[in-house]
This record gives structure tokens, C-alpha cells and sequence, in this order.
């Protein structure tokens, strides 16, 4: 009976709910993510070629700017 007793409060489940509200966070955080970095590309694409010289880029590298995927030639204008 004591063991009944103790563990007829307990639920028999370990909590998912931490769990899942972390999950939503992260997939709402990558979702803001994914269009601020596709907002950045559209606003870089619409600059001249003059202006992207400018920023030290070339249209070809925009991607790779936004995206973080910094080549080795753009890190000597860091």
C-alpha cells in the first residue's frame, strides 16, 4: 500500500511540454531568420553594381555575404 500510495500522484509521463514549447521557439526563431536573410538578399539585389563595389562585394557574392559563407577575398576588407 505505501508504494501506491507515493506514486499515485506522480504521473507516469515525464513532461513534454519544456520540450515543446522549445522546439516551437526555435522553429519561430529560424522562421524569422530565413526571411530577414531573404530580405537582406532582395535589398542587396536591388543595389547597382557601383553601390555593391562600394560594400567590397560583387552580385555573385551577395549570397555568400548574407549567408555567412565569407570567402577569402572579402575578409581583407574586415
Amino acid at each position: 500500500m505505501t508504494t501506491i500510495s507515493q506514486t499515485a500522484g506522480r504521473s507516469l509521463r515525464p513532461s513534454s511540454t519544456g520540450g515543446f514549447f522549445a522546439t516551437l521557439a526555435q522553429g519561430a526563431y529560424a522562421l524569422f531568420n530565413r526571411l530577414e536573410r531573404r530580405s537582406a538578399v532582395k535589398t542587396l539585389n536591388e543595389l547597382d553594381d557601383r553601390a555593391l563595389r562600394d560594400i567590397g562585394i560583387t552580385r555573385s557574392q551577395i549570397e555568400d555575404a548574407v549567408y555567412g559563407q565569407v570567402k577569402a577575398e572579402l575578409t581583407r576588407y574586415l
